[in-house]
């Protein structure tokens, strides 16, 4: 895992050497990447006492077409922005195409932080 913070590189393409150690909280963590199946859930502790859900699989979405909103579920995984192999893997993450029993919609939420799939119905 690579720490955040600011680029180990210069303007001029130098190398910044450290000034302090790493710190727990620059760390990142994997990416969940949310695979399309039997709902599976995981609550991580998270700075300031919160905690976060992961879906690390689901098959439900709230799907929202103009006002109302109703919960479908997911069928497949039609495109991914993020990443061409996801539509393979069927993974779900934001602005993925996923088709729905209410039609193909795109997901507008991030299922690996939220733990629940918003998307809104393309025409």
């Amino acid at each position: 895992m690579q720490d955040q913070g600011p680029s180990p590189r210069k303007r001029t393409g130098g190398r910044r050497r450290r000034q302090n150690k790493r710190k727990k909280h620059q760390l990142g963590r994997l990416p969940t990447e949310t695979q399309l199946g039997e709902p599976r859930f995981r609550v991580i502790e998270t700075r300031g006492n919160t905690k976060k859900t992961r879906a690390l699989a689901t098959n439900v979405a709230s799907v929202a077409d103009g006002g109302d909103t109703v919960e479908a579920e997911i069928e497949d995984v039609v495109e991914n922005p993020a990443n061409p192999n996801y539509v393979r893997r069927n993974i779900i993450t934001k602005g993925a195409l996923v088709e729905t029993s209410e039609g193909t919609a795109r997901v507008t939420s991030r299922p690996g932080q939220t733990g629940q799939v918003n998307a809104v119905l393309v025409e």
